[in-house]
């Protein structure tokens, strides 16, 4: 089984069980009512005229719906900040980007590495400080505006490799689109929770009023603390259950971005052993339990948001036993020391992470290292080298959002002397002559960037372009379109560079609007289909006869024993190419593999991968919010 169709698996289980929280805050409305009923409803003597009930009834569950809704929407706006909100509800603090400390760089390292290598922008990084134990989390509505953040025992007990398949396994999270679901069950937590804090107040202050009037407010308090929190024990039971549901695709995944086991494998045991465990020690931990690495406290099986530790261990290493436990707690010393720090070329030579083909679940992981560790290891290795050999003042700009800025500004400019006095007259008339002068000065350093490297670059600067005012965001956008049309016309770099940005800062400025899943199958985006293999085939060869014979590759992979004819892409591709790739998003997740997998078909038809090629890859991939492959 591979990627996509366990991600559709496990997404279907999630509906179902998200469809029982609708039937939950049914059972409670059901329950007040019948309270409502007995304290404020008509119970006529016999033979007496029997009046209805229906209008107090439709009151009453209208009032617990409210209840429950506005509690929920209360929680759900004070996370509209996406990730950062939630990393900052725990009390993390983000990780500078240019830190010094070699623990916090370490961890940025990594953090860059699985971002570059799946083709999303870098998240906020968070630590939890005072949090011995070893979990994570990844939280927000897309990638756009995620945030992952560890705790300070990730750091302290965790070496590179562990560390590494931690930081793998909450990215699945991310690119699995788990983080919006995440959020809005802290808030559907919430407000099945206030109803029985308005219960203890009806409590509190209900007896003040006469004797009658009295016992009813008591009797509804009463009914609202205990239907309220006996709804709050299975709203809770419930999410632990859609955190288990997906908890396997994600150490799956973990296992494809490294290519081994032993990293993620080894945070499970030093978990299992460590006096800490997962444990967090923030009082509202069991709000964010379902989206942890670990368990956020005591392990019970009840309330478990992950399977056992020891189960997740076997999946990985078949045949590890509790005993294997016993036996490596007591080889390890009792102080473990913090890891070293590890130097940059170190770190480029052993580490990396690629990105997501096809994940298999955990039966038939061996099958994921089947290759071996020699023929993964270029791949793992590439998002590393790249991110690597940057040059030292480019990767140093981008940490900053006006440095940033000319940087994305720099990348857009033409090679070409006769286009450069124009595109200097569109920066200088947006951004001012100072802003003009700097991006010239960084087009300088951009000449030792590798092409490959563009986009990874845009990558790295994008949390420092979220912090830029929404303004001046959508006056760089514009100055990008301005910059690259003004010879009339757009190469494949440019228009790439232009797309990914906004795609990315839209996102990010309305995170709570990011597309959800979905639902549409390949034949209902047949033309949109035909048109981006067609473009992506063109990119990659110079010649119509080479270009139709990857496209022909690509139709057989989407649509088998289809007689399609080929037609060259138009001259203005551009306009039709995105709104093609608006409608390939809302394709299921199996259709977006067969998707993926036609365009792999194309590229790979000629023996090699040209720039083009790759950079159109990444886009579309952020287009239809799906991993990179391989």
């Amino acid at each position: 089984m591979d990627f996509f169709a366990q991600q559709a698996r496990v997404r279907g289980s999630s509906r179902r069980l998200v469809a029982l929280f609708v039937l939950a805050v049914v059972a409670i409305v059901v329950a007040i009512d019948a309270a409502v009923w007995l304290a404020f409803g008509n119970h006529p003597a016999a033979g007496e005229p029997a009046a209805s009930n229906l209008p107090l009834l439709l009151v009453s569950s209208a009032a617990v719906v409210a209840g429950i809704g506005l509690g929920s929407l209360f929680r759900i706006m004070t996370l509209s900040g996406g990730g950062k909100a939630v990393a900052e509800s725990v009390g993390a603090v983000a990780v500078p980007p240019d830190t010094g400390d070699p623990q916090l760089r370490r961890l940025r390292n990594v953090i860059e590495e699985v971002a570059i290598a799946s083709g999303v922008p870098v998240p906020d990084i968070y630590l939890m400080t005072d949090e011995p134990g070893i979990n994570a989390f990844a939280a927000g509505y897309s990638s756009s505006d995620a945030a992952v953040c560890v705790t300070r025992g990730c750091l302290d007990k965790l070496s590179r490799d562990e560390l590494q398949g931690v930081v793998a396994h909450e990215f699945s999270h991310v690119l699995n689109g788990d983080m919006r679901l995440n959020i809005r069950l802290m808030g559907l937590l919430f407000g099945i929770l206030v109803l029985a804090v308005a219960g203890r107040k009806l409590l509190q202050f209900g007896g003040r009023g006469s004797r009658r009037g009295g016992s009813q407010v008591l009797l509804i308090g009463v009914a609202l603390m205990v239907v309220g929190y006996i709804g709050y024990f299975f709203a809770r039971l419930i999410q632990a259950a859609v955190a288990r549901s997906r908890e396997a695709l994600a150490d799956a995944s973990a296992v494809q971005f490294t290519r081994q086991t032993e990293g993620l494998a080894g945070a499970l045991k030093k978990i299992a052993i460590d006096a800490d465990g997962s444990t967090l020690q923030v009082a509202n931990r069991q709000e964010v339990a379902h989206m942890l690495f670990g368990e956020a406290g005591r392990f019970n099986a009840l309330f478990a948001t992950h399977p056992p530790l020891l189960e997740r261990i076997r999946v990985l290493e078949p045949g590890f036993t509790e005993a294997d436990l016993v036996r490596m707690a007591a080889g390890m010393p009792r102080e473990a020391a913090s890891p070293p720090p590890v130097p940059a070329h170190a770190a480029a030579a052993g580490s990396g992470v690629p990105g997501m083909s096809g994940l298999p679940l955990p039966p038939v992981l061996t099958g994921v290292l089947a290759g071996g560790a020699a023929a993964a290891a270029p791949a793992f290795q590439r998002a590393a080298v790249v991110q690597q050999a940057m040059p030292a003042s480019l990767s140093e700009a981008v940490q900053q959002p006006e440095s940033a800025l000319t940087v994305m500004l720099a990348l857009a400019l033409s090679s070409e002397a006769e286009l450069q006095p124009a595109q200097r007259r569109i920066v200088a008339d947006a951004f001012g002559d100072d802003v003009q002068r700097a991006v010239q000065a960084q087009a300088s350093a951009l000449t030792a960037l590798a092409p490959i490297a563009r986009l990874p670059l845009v990558a790295l600067a994008f949390p420092a372009l979220r912090q830029l005012p929404d303004g001046r965001q959508q006056t760089l956008l514009r100055v990008l379109d301005d910059l690259v049309r003004v010879d009339g016309r757009v190469d494949i770099g440019e228009y790439c560079l232009a797309r990914l940005l906004r795609i990315q800062l839209g996102e990010a400025h309305a995170p709570r609007s990011a597309p959800v899943d979905g639902v549409k199958k390949l034949p209902a985006a047949r033309d949109s289909v035909i048109l981006v293999c067609t473009v992506v085939a063109a990119a990659g060869c110079p010649d119509q006869a080479g270009a139709r014979r990857a496209w022909l590759f690509a139709m057989q992979q989407a649509f088998p024993g289809e007689a399609i004819e080929w037609t060259p892409p138009p001259a203005a591709w551009q306009t039709p190419f995105e709104r093609a790739l608006d409608d390939l998003d809302g394709l299921n997740p199996m259709a977006k593999e067969l998707v993926i997998q036609a365009l792999l078909r194309a590229i790979h038809a000629d023996g090699q991968v040209s720039v083009e090629e790759a950079e159109l890859l990444r886009v579309i991939c952020a287009s239809l919010h799906c991993p990179l492959p391989l």
